[in-house]
């Protein structure tokens, strides 16, 4: 596990977590991004990454 991936992970985590209930497509568009991030620290680490949609906490 890399420091790099960790800091990656929990980055994109805040930022998904901070606009996935925002309505706008601006919000929607942050949110994946949130994700993109997460997913890629994830993938560093050797985990999978998360498939479903930002927000649905599945």
């Amino acid at each position: 596990m890399s420091v790099e991936g960790k800091i990656k992970e929990a980055a994109g985590f805040v930022k998904e977590e901070a606009y996935e209930h925002g309505k706008s497509p601006e919000s929607q568009k942050k949110a994946e991004e949130g994700r993109e991030l997460r997913n890629e620290g994830r993938v560093e680490d050797g985990k999978a990454p998360k498939t479903t949609t930002p927000g649905t906490d599945a």
